[in-house]
């Protein structure tokens, strides 16, 4: 924190994302992780492609050094199963799986002096997951 009185002199934002992407079930996971500072992805590995590619001269640094450490890429290169699938398992029952019946309410419309003749019924279907 700044001292008694003074004001911060700005605000900076590092954030990591890792994301795990799957098409049918497990059949085909690609992992991505994301590196950003002030909302500038400056690094990023894709298990598609198989290695860290730098965006910015200090990503391309650090892709660089990373891509050079065999040992560090086979653990990146591995996270399709290890944290993908493994997460993919753990989590299926509260996302693939969930299912959320709908909630359904039928009311009646009165006619309105816009809008003159028989009330209309109206149906509303919501709050149901998956949404098809």
């Amino acid at each position: 924190p700044p001292a008694a009185g003074a004001e911060l002199s700005g605000v900076f934002q590092v954030m990591g994302i890792l994301e795990c992407h799957f098409i049918n079930g497990t059949e085909k996971v690609r992992f991505v992780e994301r590196h950003i500072y002030n909302r500038q992805q400056h690094l990023m590995f894709d298990s598609d492609v198989g290695h860290y590619v730098g965006f910015t001269p200090y990503g391309e640094r650090n892709a660089r050094d990373w891509n050079s450490d065999p040992v560090y890429m086979e653990q990146k290169r591995t996270s399709v199963d290890w944290l993908c699938r493994h997460n993919y398992e753990v989590s299926r029952p509260f996302s693939v799986e969930r299912r959320v019946p709908p909630s359904v309410s039928i009311s009646l419309v009165p006619p309105s002096s816009s809008q003159p003749g028989p009330g209309r019924l109206l149906c509303s279907v919501v709050d149901f997951y998956p949404a098809a």
